[in-house]
């Protein structure tokens, strides 16, 4: 996978959510960051939002038409030359899946952001079933180098 060699800005950015301080203990900037450079192919414009559980079902409904608070939704406005996207991660749902699935809450989080910002790049699993395993095969791949175990 090629590296981006070029200029990428990375904002972090909590919304109205629960125990906000501890999120951002938790999800320090330079961490974030390194999950999305390390997802990133080229260069990028990303901004990762922290949401709680009102706002991030008022977006899925008003995006997606899903009257349900996501895990992650991603805004990707643009792919070359540079990416840009808005991730929005739902708090409360991301807590609720690390707990029923094991994983720290740290973990899960940089899985997420793993995700959405491949889904910002054109990574899809919704579609082709190929398409689906080859995404989950990256995004393996890419957590374990940073120090994650499997998220499947």
């Amino acid at each position: 996978m090629m590296k981006n060699t070029m200029e990428t800005t990375i904002s972090l950015q909590f919304g109205d959510v629960p125990d906000a301080p501890a999120l951002r203990k938790l999800l320090p900037r330079a961490k974030v960051r390194s999950w999305v450079l390390h997802a990133l192919q080229g260069a990028g414009e990303i901004t990762v939002r922290i949401e709680g559980q009102a706002e991030a079902r008022r977006l899925n409904q008003l995006y997606r038409r899903k009257d349900y608070a996501t895990n992650v939704l991603t805004f990707d406005y643009a792919q070359e030359p540079v990416v840009m996207a808005d991730l929005v991660l739902c708090a409360e749902v991301v807590a609720r899946e690390a707990a029923e699935q094991g994983k720290s809450l740290q973990a899960h989080y940089a899985h997420l952001i793993v995700h959405g910002t491949l889904h910002a790049q054109g990574y899809d699993h919704e579609g082709r079933q190929s398409d689906a395993l080859e995404m989950e095969a990256l995004e393996i791949l890419l957590l374990g180098s940073l120090g994650y175990p499997n998220p499947y």
